[in-house]
Parts: structure tokens; sequence; C-alpha cells
């Protein structure tokens, strides 16, 4: 690879980019604002004396100007922004100064990229994002419906869960008594409505394009595990992207915030709670599956349809899953007494580790 000549460190933003730039010949810095539009950053870019290598924060601009960059011939590097050091007596932040520490950590290589998506991945990642919106919405609008119940002591005493059918029938039956009250019924419970019909209109078009995806394999893999369906299988996919960029399982783990917090000095060596990194998403789809692994393992009928036609490799992976994480969930909570969230967290880091070994197979 030939030597960098021109380093460029960038402060994005909406309206303008901030550029910084470093010559090696010369050793000159250069500060430089542009406007936003992508076309004037990558022009700048191809001016410079090359080689040249850019590196930018990643934000709320995407990786439009990365791919665009790659295009027209100059590396770019897309750096994690919780991943980049800043003195704790650092109380001054500007554009000026957040552009120049991006190129002096780009020089030195101090800087931890961020995997650039492609249009497909980030696309269908962008649906996936959408339906847990539309899920954390659909949740907050049954809560104050509930709550509105509950002011009014109006409780549902019929069979059958609540949200289900008949409790949706009694919803649309009952009465307040007054105008006021009964017209927020009626406008929390049409909200819930189109909640639902958003749902499930992102959810079919989910399973149209899986079949399409870069991660149609992976994902019919990641089923076999128990716990762990399409949507869920899909949701680990759009957040962790490529799981062969892993070397080790320990690695998805870490990616995903569930391995301990660590502050070790000298002799004293402490551990504390998850450092909840990387995805959220991701992780809370982990601990929802862990939760599977209370029961003993089998296979029920459901899981037998997801596995069918799969490689007895997998599904031999799958069935140690079971048996490891079944070990787990007891070791912890009836050997231990260990409070049964802080379980499903352990066995949700071990699931990561399998679901890496599944989709690895190969």
């Amino acid at each position: 690879m030939a030597q960098v000549r021109s380093w460029a460190g960038l402060d994005v933003h909406a309206a303008k980019v901030l550029a910084a730039t470093m010559d090696r010949e010369s050793g000159e810095l250069v500060v430089r604002r542009l406007p936003g539009r992508t076309s004037d950053v990558v022009e700048f870019c191809r001016a410079l004396p090359g080689p040249t290598r850019v590196a930018y924060e990643a934000g709320p601009t995407g990786f439009g100007l990365a791919r665009a960059l790659e295009a027209a011939g100059v590396p770019c590097v897309v750096a994690a922004p919780g991943k980049i050091e800043r003195p704790a007596t650092d109380r001054v932040k500007t554009d000026r100064r957040d552009a120049e520490r991006v190129l002096r950590l780009l020089m030195i290589g101090g800087l931890h990229p961020v995997r650039v998506p492609t249009l497909t991945e980030e696309a269908l990642r962008d649906l996936v994002r959408a339906r847990e919106d539309v899920r954390g919405d659909l949740m907050r609008a049954r809560h104050r419906l509930s709550k509105l119940l509950l002011r009014h002591d109006v409780r549902f005493h019929g069979t059958g869960g609540t949200w289900a059918q008949r409790h949706r029938q009694w919803l649309g039956a009952g009465d307040l008594g007054h105008r006021g009250a009964q017209g927020t019924l009626q406008d929390y419970t049409g909200a819930i409505d189109a909640l639902l019909v958003r749902r499930d209109s992102l959810e079919a078009t989910i399973g149209e394009l899986i079949p399409d995806s870069p991660w149609a394999g992976t994902v019919a893999r990641l089923r076999c595990l128990r716990g762990i369906d399409t949507l869920s299988a899909v949701g680990l996919c759009a957040e962790v992207g490529d799981f062969q960029r892993f070397a080790r399982a320990g690695h998805v783990m870490s990616f995903l915030g569930l391995v301990p917090s660590e502050h070790s000095s000298g002799q004293t060596r402490r551990q504390g709670q998850i450092t909840k990194s990387g995805s959220g998403h991701g992780r809370r789809l982990l601990v929802e599956a862990a939760w599977h692994y209370r029961r003993l393992p089998r296979k029920g009928q459901a899981l037998k349809r997801r596995q069918a036609g799969q490689d007895p490799h997998v599904l031999a992976i799958s069935w140690q899953a079971q048996q490891r994480l079944h070990r787990t969930w007891q070791r912890l909570d009836t050997e231990r007494g260990k409070r049964r969230t802080i379980v499903a967290v352990a066995v949700a880091r071990e699931l990561a580790g399998f679901c890496w070994a599944i989709a690895n197979a190969d």
C-alpha cells in the first residue's frame, strides 16, 4: 500500500462540513469549511495530493459520504463515536477541535472503524428498526389506555388474555359515563388499531424481502435456535451485520454489550454490570429469547418446522445450545438464587455465542 500523503478529518453536519487536512511533506495543518453536499466534499477530498485517507464520525448523516468517497477511490474510515478518546478535563467542544481530533487519531491509527453496510443491508435494517419503533409506540399506547381505565375503576374480568380478541371487543363496548373520558377512550383505541395495522404491514414487508436479502441463509440458521423466529433472526442480522467478521464468539458478546464492565487496578479486579455498548435492539432480542431456556430441552412442533431441511451440524449446535443454556439457567437461578432478570442476561450472553457459531457453521 502506498504511503499516505494527505490526511483528512471531517466533522460532518447536515448543512456544513469542517475539514481538517494534513500534508505529510509540508506538515501544514489546514482547516476549511465546506458545504454539506456530498458531491462537494468528495470533490474536495479527491483534489488533495494523493494518496489520501479520510475519516469522520458515524452519525445521523449516515454512510452515503463513505460510499461516495470509496467509489471515487478515496479510502474512508467511519469511526465509532463512543470509542474516540477524549480527555476527562476537556471542557471545550467545537467543530474545529472535533475535526482535528479525528485527524490526529486517524494518523496514528487510533480510530475504531464502523462497518459500512451495503445499500440493501441498510434498507432492510431501516425497515427492521421502523418495526421496532412501532412496537415501542404500541406498548406506550396500550399503557396509556390501560391507565385511563384504571383511573376510572374499569377492569376486564373476561376470559382470554389482555389485548386478545375478547378484550378488544370489550373495549369497543366500553362506556366511561362522561363525554370527555369516552372521547379519550375512543382516541386511544383508534391509535392502537392504527399501530397494529402499521406493525402488520411492516412485518409482511420484512417477510417478503428476506428470501432475496444477503441474510437469507443466516436467518434460516438462526431460526433453528430455541426462542429465535423470523423477526428476531432478521433483527439480529440487521444489527450485527456479517457474523463472519468476528473472529471469536466473545467478540459478538462484546459488540452487543453483554459482557461485564470492569474496573481493575493493581491487585484489585472488579466486574460490574454489563457494558450495554452497541445495539440495544439486538441485546433486547437475545434477552427475550433467553427466557425460553428456563424449560427443559425439547423440540416442539414449531421448532421442528423451522429446523426442517437444515444441515445436521446446524441442528447439533441448536441442541447443544438448549442443553447448555438450560444448565446455565438452572445453576444461576436454582442453585445460586440469582434474580431472574440477571440470569436472563447471563444466558443471553451465551446465546450470542451460539448465534455466532451457528451463523459460521460452515
